[in-house]
């Protein structure tokens, strides 16, 4: 072998095949076998052919300064045999060393032009049909093939998701549904991330559904080359970790082989198309390369390991077994890598100099979804209602606690729109911890009330998934503070979706949240967290809090609204503590019960609500403290004080010329936040305040403190006696 000093492992690599194929020396391996025909064979060659291309072209255009991201998949060019084993309507969440993948799949899909369109990507141009130029990712709407990002295993609890889908839109038709009753879920990633607990999770999920006879239509493809970056996977781990996993069939296949991958993915499809239980491809790959970009193999890999790799390059494989089976002879192989590599070398000329995004509104032009046409909302019929409600509808003359209207307005909504589907722990056989979901499942059924396991990052990613195929999820977290288990689900997948696909793919739901503080002496910490600081700060995610019943009812409805016809991703944050509330100035005076509102009324995004119209002081506030506040407004008054309180109903994003508007002539602000000092509602309030206006302005917020259990359940959090104490001073102080 010739002399390797001083050569990146890109050139080494290249010169090696030039000089291997030329010579005829082949690695060893089995002689082709299987199905696969010689053009179908040629053509899988030709899209490793063109994946080496672009991995080769993608280091030189970042050398040069016309490229940014140059993550590969050189030695996982066996992927285009899975991709040949597949129908393009089958839903492809890949791993992100799969460009065969996405690269095969286009040759099975008319009027595509796969090497312009990547190229595109490398570039970063505006122009890059998948991401605008926001990032490079592998995806295309065309191809069934959703972008996926680099956070680790965080695309497979989705894919659990789109799989189990499949089976309820037989039955619901979803208005938008994208994947054929027949349709199978792919999703692929590498042996070191199916060690994360995500990968863990997810394929647990999907086990546990088959195991109870659930369909489950999903190929779990791991591509095995032996190493996470730097850390060995040890040999044998995965196959011990997977082959026998109940409810789980189980196929392994040599990845440089095509011949073999094809008929062992095909087999692998087939047993998932047709028994619709989901199964576990392990594909044996190599790494070239390094893991990306700058990264040096040598520096912590033995020189001879690496070179074993390289010795063991899958396109040298392909070249020996089409020769052996007849199809293509090494000569005109070799003529196919270098016309590929000049092809390739020809169209970066060109795409390097096509425009890329430059200011902050076309970087930030999809974090909104576009709108979407949906068939019109007339609201559920008088005899749907009356068939589903019982005797509710009788009850619902009378006021209610806020718990069982948001279940009225769950049942109008399910009644109105058939792809609404609810999932969560506990919610359709026990109603939910606090019997907000009670009767759904009898009134729905179990298919659009889903039991599911306990592990947030599935729940999260069932409704993730369910999406992709045009049903519009509702999923349950149980309390806030089990958010923070599986936040990456909406931080790093629900709300980049849009943006990295420019508003091809979004993730349309609504996740309700049971949260906040207040609860007497339950659960401490762990049951009343009164932080959401988390999700807050995610781009692009609509949160929303209801004070009572009434409110809560209006707000869903513009939530659901929200998602079905603008394909938003928001959030609907219910106050425990207000679940079960009464009374508001004292025991047995009924005063935050409300009746049902008529199904047709809303509370609109950016709107806020305004009790009084005091002029000396405005209380700004929500849930709880919009309760507290309502009490200490009393008070005020009996001391010469007149307020206004307002509820922000709207916590991200910030409805403020609303509420600039409802501050109107009030000479003071207050504001009354039950979240903590640090971190909390009240740093963005009073900055916006600061900015839109120059009257006196206070905050009356929770200590940087977690909650406990028992009597001092609330001491760390605002009070009536507070709120007065803040707004007498506020008051005092103007003066």
């Amino acid at each position: 072998m010739a002399s390797t000093a001083g050569m990146d492992r890109a050139s080494v690599v290249h010169e090696n095949f030039l000089r291997r194929v030329a010579q005829g020396d082949f690695p060893r391996g089995d002689a082709p076998q299987g199905p696969l025909a010689a053009a179908a064979a040629v053509q899988l060659y030709r899209s490793g052919c063109l994946t080496r291309a672009l991995d080769i072209v993608s280091r030189r255009m970042q050398a040069a300064g016309e490229g940014f991201y140059t993550i590969g998949s050189s030695g996982h060019e066996g992927m285009a045999a899975v991709a040949a084993a597949l129908r393009p309507s089958d839903m492809a969440f890949l791993h992100y060393r799969d460009a065969a993948f996405q690269i095969e799949r286009a040759s099975q899909v008319p009027g595509q032009s796969i090497l312009w369109d990547m190229l595109l990507s490398f570039a970063c141009s505006r122009e890059d049909p998948i991401s605008g130029g926001r990032h490079k990712v592998l995806g295309s709407k065309a191809l069934n093939i959703p972008p996926q990002t680099s956070t680790i295993a965080s695309h497979l609890p989705k894919a659990v998701g789109a799989a189990y889908s499949i089976g309820p839109a037989r039955r619901v038709r979803p208005e938008h549904q994208v994947l054929p009753d027949d349709a199978i879920v792919m999703c692929s990633f590498g042996d070191a991330s199916a060690n994360h607990s995500t990968a863990q999770g997810a394929i647990n999920t999907s086990c546990w559904t088959a195991f109870q006879k659930v369909p489950m239509p999903l190929l779990w493809v791991c591509e095995d080359n032996g190493i996470g970056i730097s850390t060995r996977t040890p040999t044998g781990w995965i196959a011990a970790s997977f082959a026998n996993r109940p409810g789980l069939g189980y196929f392994a296949c040599d990845g440089l082989d095509i011949y073999d991958t094809y008929a062992t993915a095909r087999a692998a499809a087939e047993y998932v198309r047709t028994r619709r239980k989901p199964a576990f491809l392990h594909v044996r790959t190599v790494r070239l390369y390094g893991h990306a970009g700058a990264d040096m193999p040598t520096t912590y890999m033995a020189r001879h390991e690496v070179e074993a790799e390289e010795a063991n390059d899958p396109l040298l494989h392909s070249v020996r077994l089409l020769d052996e089976a007849g199809a293509l002879s090494p000569p005109e192989a070799l003529a196919i890598y270098e016309q590929t590599l000049e092809r390739v070398e020809r169209v970066r000329a060109e795409a390097v100099t096509r425009p890329r995004l430059k200011t902050a509104g076309e970087v930030m032009a999809s974090l909104i979804p576009p709108a979407r046409a949906h068939a019109p909302g007339n609201g559920p019929s008088a005899e749907a209602r009356a068939a589903a409600f019982g005797a509710d509808l009788k009850a619902m003359e009378s006021p209610q606690i806020m718990s069982r209207l948001i279940n009225w307005a769950l049942t109008d909504l399910m009644l109105e729109h058939r792809e609404i589907a609810l999932m969560g722990e506990d919610i359709c056989a026990k109603g939910g911890v606090y019997g907000v979901t009670q009767k759904l499942g009898q009134r729905f059924g179990r298919a659009r009330v889903i039991d599911t396991l306990l592990d947030e990052q599935s729940i999260l990613g069932l409704g993730l998934g369910m999406a992709h195929n045009g049903f519009l999820p509702i999923p349950e977290i149980q309390f806030l503070a089990y958010y923070h288990n599986a936040e990456d689900q909406i931080r790093g997948e629900g709300a980049t979706l849009p943006f990295f696909s420019d508003g091809q793919y979004t993730n349309p739901m609504v996740v309700r949240i049971a949260g906040l503080g207040y609860q007497k002496g339950f659960g401490g910490h762990f049951h009343n967290d009164n932080s959401f600081a988390a999700l807050r700060d995610v781009p692009g995610v609509i949160l929303c809090c209801p004070s009572n019943g009434a409110d809560a009812a209006r707000l869903l409805r513009e939530c659901v609204r929200l998602a079905r016809e603008e394909q938003r991703l928001v959030v609907f944050l219910e106050p425990i503590a207000l679940y079960p509330m009464r009374d508001l100035h004292e025991a047995g005076d009924g005063l935050w019960l409300r009746r049902y509102p008529a199904p047709d009324e809303r509370i609109a995004l950016g709107e806020v609500t305004t009790h009084g119209e005091g002029r000396d002081l405005a209380i700004v506030s929500y849930a709880n403290g919009l309760h507290l506040s309502l009490q200490a407004q009393k008070r005020l008054a009996d001391a010469g004080i007149a307020s206004r309180v307002i509820d922000l109903h709207w916590l991200n994003p910030l409805p403020a010329d609303a509420l600039i508007d409802a501050i109107g002539d009030a000479a003071r602000v207050l504001v009354v936040d039950e979240t903590r000092r640090t971190g909390g509602l009240a740093e963005a309030l009073m900055a916006l305040m600061a900015e839109r206006s120059d009257r006196p302005l206070a905050r009356y917020c929770a200590e940087d403190s977690f909650i406990p259990t028992g009597p001092a359940y609330a001491a760390t959090m605002p009070g009536v006696e507070g709120i007065v104490a803040a707004a007498q001073a506020l008051a005092g102080d103007a003066a």
